[in-house]
């Protein structure tokens, strides 16, 4: 009896520490915080830095899981189609996932994106506002008639965080719609 109380209270513990591992949130960041400085490489390999954009435009920094799959080509692509009219407000779009450089280029030729990708392979960029991460993996994808495989380092929840012009966090939404981000932008951004 001793025994089995025992192993279910280690049994306890150990599903309790294995269920706080599976998603790490590092920052916790509000509507009015100072946007995180941070910098990566976009899909061309170059280095990006946040402090060349804030400022100059509000920047939506969405973050998804992986790229070339079902809800993250959904919401890619609507970004894609609203790109014109999120311009028209000065709003600059970056997607960042913890893909790889060379999946990001595949998953931009594949949906014809014309927005920014990054690699927070890592998930140094997601934790420095709060999004929680798991761990990576690869997937497999056909493109033009060729197989390939796409690392990512780290999976990030999906969430969207609005700066503005002064660097501030405007918005957060960690309920985001994939298909929908775009038009909810949008919407935000008329207010």
């Amino acid at each position: 009896m001793k025994r089995s109380r025992n192993v279910s209270v280690c049994c306890l513990a150990l599903a309790a520490l294995c269920a706080g591992a599976s998603m790490v949130q590092s920052a916790e960041i509000k509507v009015g915080d100072a946007a995180p400085q941070f910098e990566c490489k976009d899909d061309a390999g170059k280095v990006w830095k946040s402090e060349d954009h804030y400022g100059k435009k509000t920047v939506v920094v969405y973050f998804y899981p992986a790229a070339m799959t079902g809800g993250c080509t959904k919401q890619a692509c609507a970004y894609r189609d609203d790109q014109q009219k999120l311009a028209d407000k000065d709003a600059e779009v970056v997607g960042v996932s913890g893909d790889e450089v060379a999946g990001l280029q595949l998953f931009k030729k594949a949906h014809d994106l014309n927005f920014t990708l990054l690699a927070d392979t890592d998930g140094s960029v997601a934790k420095a506002f709060g999004v929680p991460v798991r761990g990576g993996g690869e997937i497999t994808r056909e493109v033009d008639g060729k197989e390939f495989v796409l690392k990512r380092g780290v999976s990030a929840a999906r969430w969207t965080i609005v700066v503005d012009k002064k660097g501030k966090i405007a918005s957060i939404n960690k309920q985001v719609k994939a298909a929908d981000d775009s038009q909810f932008i949008l919407k935000l951004l008329d207010q």
